[in-house]
């Protein structure tokens, strides 16, 4: 009995993703519950996983694009551990058939049939197969493209990429030691033409020549790398939110010694009581979530001809990964504490970079805060996610000289942006919205006795 592995629901707008790969060979024994593939959507990367056990019958092939519903492969319930080694029907007929004609060409062989069992030659090579080169998996344009142009072993090279996939840093990273070991990365490139000079001088001989120009020489030409689903529908995003909504920004400036000072005073107590670091996002999450609740209308959207006005707060997070930026989301962070909101971060934040974000985690936001400061930004505009009507741009610390009183002193002093929809919210709503944000985070107490 054969039981089909179909592509599930995969969220509201989601209809079709990507097989990034399969985790398992065709014709390999799964479990229940093992993970079979990973899928790609224009959302999120998801684990698709067995829910019978079995041999495993791919049908559709890494990098191809299907839909939900799709049947993407079978597991055959063959009965027991044999079932891996046992043949198909496609394999076991051509098998057949040579020994009917060999029955018909010899009659004397086949007057012994049991002395030389079918089953056991077709059996050992698939035994043997496991002991060769490590398996390769799908690998990306830019990978492929390496590959062939220095003539490397895919197989030979480390894989750090999830699921032990090779990854472009990894074969950047195999060039660059192969002057170091430019015997063994070397070998594999030139078997073809057997030189007449003595092995060692042949095995110096390739080992330098494109070992050279590959450290020493930049790379010319271009190198096209197809759009992932994820980096797609980031770029229809932004280019909606452009279309749709009318975006200004408006900026501000924190002195953040307050919040330092605090931080610095109770980060190890509040590790170890809480069992997460105490960041600056906990302080920003609760001053704008405090902003946000005397300014509604930033953390409401426009729908048809309504305004609808939200009693909630789903916070969305930008977090930068690999495949591009995404937004899960922290829902209900208005009934949150600090542990809660950096326990919900450091978890959406983890998954996100492990690509196993569900559908559900970056959905519904009502606004949204992104730090571009872990990445040195001091100042940027950013851009509404939609429907969103507002979201909030955090900078770089950067020590400068501030007037305070009459006097010039040094602070630590951070930008901040805010994006808006100016159809809906007007521009002494933004900026005043922003002035408290300011205020709670230059006098953090505010925050704990909200007020």
């Amino acid at each position: 009995m054969a039981f089909e592995v179909r592509i599930p629901t995969l969220g509201e707008s989601v209809t079709e993703g990507v097989i990034v790969r399969w985790a398992k060979q065709d014709g390999e024994r799964v479990e229940r519950d093992e993970i079979l593939l990973e899928l790609e959507t224009d959302k999120a990367s998801m684990e698709i996983a067995a829910e019978h056990a079995g041999v495993l019958r791919i049908v559709k092939d890494a990098g191809a694009t299907v839909t939900v519903g799709e049947v993407v492969a079978r597991v055959e319930d063959a009965g027991g551990e044999n079932a891996a080694a046992a043949p198909t029907p496609a394999s076991t007929a051509p098998a057949t058939a040579a020994s009917s004609a060999a029955a018909l060409a010899n009659p004397a062989a086949s007057a012994a049939p049991s002395s030389a069992p079918l089953p056991r030659p077709v059996e050992r090579p698939a035994a043997a197969a496991p002991t060769g080169p490590r398996p390769v998996g799908p690998l990306s344009p830019a990978v492929r493209h390496l590959i062939d142009e220095h003539a490397l072993d895919p197989a030979a090279i480390p894989a750090s990429g999830k699921g032990g996939r090779l990854t472009k840093g990894d074969v950047l990273a195999h060039l660059e030691s192969a002057p170091a070991s430019s015997g063994p990365a070397a070998a594999p490139a030139t078997p073809a033409p057997p030189p007449a000079a003595p092995p060692s001088s042949a095995s110096r001989a390739p080992s330098s020549v494109p070992a050279s120009p590959a450290a020493t020489t930049p790379k010319d030409g271009e190198d096209p790398v197809p759009l992932t689903r994820l980096r797609k529908r980031i770029a229809e995003r932004l280019v909606q939110a452009q279309h749709t909504a009318a975006i200004l920004t408006t900026f501000n400036e924190v002195d953040m010694s307050a919040v330092m000072a605090l931080r610095a005073a109770y980060k190890d107590r509040f590790q170890k009581a809480h069992g997460v670091g105490l960041g600056f996002m906990s302080f920003f999450a609760r001053a704008c979530i405090a902003a946000l609740a005397e300014i509604p209308a930033i953390n409401a959207e426009i729908r048809g001809d309504d305004v609808v006005y939200k009693h909630f707060v789903h916070l969305g997070v930008a977090v930068g990964t690999e495949r591009g930026l995404v937004v899960p989301v922290v829902r209900n962070a208005h009934r949150m504490s600090f542990a809660e909101i950096e326990r919900e971060i450091l978890r959406l934040a983890g998954l996100a970079r492990d690509g196993k974000l569900a559908i559900d985690d970056l959905a519904g936001g009502t606004f949204t805060i992104s730090n571009g400061g872990v990445y040195g930004s001091l100042l940027s505009t950013p851009i509404l996610n939609p429907p969103q009507s507002g979201i909030l741009g955090m900078h770089k610390i950067e020590k400068r000289p501030v007037v305070v009183g009459d006097a010039i002193v040094i602070r630590p002093m951070m930008y901040v942006a805010l994006s808006y929809d100016h159809r809906l919210v007007d521009g002494e709503q933004a900026v005043t919205f922003l002035v408290r944000v300011k205020e709670r985070l230059e006098d953090p107490a505010r925050l704990l006795l909200e007020v």
